[in-house]
């Protein structure tokens, strides 16, 4: 089972920034893709970014040019920076981890707890 630990998450204001971190077991690291993904109140939990093993990150459209995800292997990390954050972006966001990008987010990933976003005035 692998574990991932996320933080970062927190009360923001509109425009405002934030950054989410998400640490993966040191021996598995480098062969994960990984997925940030969001889930709202009421809604069904969504993409927000992948990232490849070698670095190549997609985006979902509501968060392009706002959002960057990288990821650090001395460190085991992750991070999605969000910035010009709307209130439409809270959320719980979740880091998931999988051996291959078209399997994030499927039943052979691996989900973080969760990291609440709240952006309000």
């Amino acid at each position: 089972q692998v574990q991932l630990v996320e933080s970062g998450g927190g009360l923001v204001q509109p425009a405002g920034s934030l950054r989410l971190s998400c640490a993966a077991p040191g021996s598995l690291f480098s062969i994960y893709a990984m997925g940030w993904y969001r889930q709202a109140p009421g809604e069904q939990r969504g993409l927000v970014a992948t990232i490849t093993r070698g670095g190549i990150v997609n985006y979902a459209d509501s968060v392009k040019g706002r959002f960057t995800s990288s990821r650090d292997s001395a460190k085991n990390t992750v991070y999605l920076q969000m910035d010009s954050l709307k209130p439409e972006d809270t959320a719980i966001y979740y880091c998931n981890a999988a051996n291959a990008p078209w399997e994030l987010a499927s039943g052979h990933s691996y989900w973080g707890q969760g990291t609440q976003v709240t952006v309000s005035s």
